[in-house]
């Protein structure tokens, strides 16, 4: 059950972390004024990536690759089993701790400019990090 929540959420958190660096992007290009639903739409980003973590947490701890992990140590996992015990779960904290961390310095900005460019940077290699360490073969 909670594996089909993480994965179902999977793609709300995709979606608007993508549409997040876009939104980014386009406003430094466009010389836009950092408004409301900037600032919104990055928040839900930041919230939806915190809760898919917190699913996930669930998710991995009540694994067979965490057991796995447990039981035979990671230098005797094969890459399949690695990437879902280490590399996932290892890479996607670090993903949202990039996004919390572009958020963070966004608000500190005073030019509109800036907090774009903070948000594009910061959740731009976050989107890089979890579309590289998405376990694809369990998707589809």
């Amino acid at each position: 059950m909670m594996q089909t929540i993480h994965s179902y959420w999977a793609y709300l958190v995709l979606i608007t972390l993508v549409l997040a660096v876009i939104n980014a992007f386009s406003g430094v290009a466009s010389k836009r004024v950092f408004k409301d639903k900037d600032l919104r739409l990055s928040l839900f980003t930041l919230i939806f990536a915190h809760i898919q973590l917190l699913i996930g947490l669930g998710v991995y701890f009540s694994s067979v690759a965490y057991q796995n992990l447990k039981a035979v140590g990671i230098g005797e996992l094969d890459a399949h089993s690695r990437l879902l015990a280490v590399e996932h779960p290892l890479m996607m904290i670090i993903a949202i701790a990039l996004i919390t961390i572009g958020w963070v310095r966004h608000k500190k900005k005073a030019l509109d400019a800036k907090k774009f460019i903070t948000i594009g940077l910061f959740y731009g290699v976050a989107l890089l990090i979890v579309l590289s360490r998405i376990p694809w073969s369990n998707w589809f």
